[in-house]
């Protein structure tokens, strides 16, 4: 009797130490990031704004098409300086901002798109009436390119180019446990996603981009990496069958969830642009 108390007590203190974990991996996933950016390069001719809380610089050119520029999750606006630079090359204004909880932009805890699409909507009023753009086309790098869609509605760009975009919560948290713990990640998947509600006040639906794409009213490029396993191949296609016409798939043979531009700058930049040539002008 006692060697099964012990094995009963020594089971029960097992999974309160498993939960605490899972608790505070949560806590961890959903931690702000915020830090301090340093000077934008020179060749940027960038000026540094802030505008409904939001930090970001704006990189003008001679037209008046403009792109804002959404970084991935836990990085900030610097990730998409070399996109920048090529647009402005193009004749694109750009806006880099930083998402709320991540470089500059303050914020308690990332949402996984969901209070970071408030900021990419104050982003795209500022270009429209501070900058006087014509045009708007967002460049979203995945937790960018979620917070375009979500919240009350998409954002209203002209245009979007949305790269690596998980599906829903839910099967982006599952991917990931699952690339780290094999058939455990599954198991634990719902013990980190049942905090989101809790921790963030946001519901599990509201974090759903395959959803959110079908109200998008303007041309969108999907691009995704085909050996990516935090956003699958399957899922990029899902993404893209949701999305209204018109619609433009591009599958980067060989690339992972990373930077697709540094990974095929040539074909990047000759992708985008034709596709930012055809559907804005």
């Amino acid at each position: 009797m006692k060697k099964f108390r012990r094995r009963i007590a020594f089971a029960s203190g097992a999974l309160v130490l498993a939960l605490a974990a899972v608790w505070g991996a949560g806590g961890a996933l959903s931690a702000s990031v915020n830090h301090h950016i340093a000077p934008p390069p020179p060749a940027l001719n960038a000026q540094t704004v802030q505008f409904d809380g939001v930090s970001g610089w704006y990189a003008p050119a001679a037209g008046q098409q403009c792109a804002l520029l959404l970084h991935g999750v836990r990085s900030d606006r610097t990730s998409m300086i070399k996109r920048a630079l090529f647009l402005q090359k193009s004749g694109y204004s750009s806006l880099l901002i930083d998402l709320q909880g991540h470089g500059e932009t303050q914020g308690e805890q990332i949402t996984f798109g969901y209070r970071e699409s408030d900021n990419v909507k104050s982003a795209i009023a500022y270009l429209r009436t501070q900058r006087q753009c014509a045009k708007v086309a967002i460049i979203g790098v995945s937790l960018g390119g979620a917070a375009s869609l979500l919240g009350q509605s998409p954002a209203s760009a002209d245009v979007y180019v949305l790269e690596a975009v998980y599906p829903n919560i839910e099967q982006a948290v599952s991917n990931r446990l699952s690339m780290r713990l094999g058939a455990l990640g599954e198991w634990l998947t719902p013990l980190l996603t049942a905090q989101i509600p809790l921790r963030l006040g946001v519901s599990l639906d509201e974090l759903r981009p395959e959803f959110a794409i079908k109200h998008i009213t303007a041309p969108v490029l999907i691009i995704t990496g085909t050996e990516d396993q935090h956003t699958t191949l399957t899922e990029s296609q899902h993404l893209f069958d949701n999305a209204p016409e018109p619609k433009f798939l591009w599958l980067v043979k060989g690339a992972h969830h990373q930077d697709f531009h540094e990974y095929a700058p040539e074909e990047y930049e000759s992708r985008v642009t034709r596709f930012l040539e055809q559907s804005l002008y």
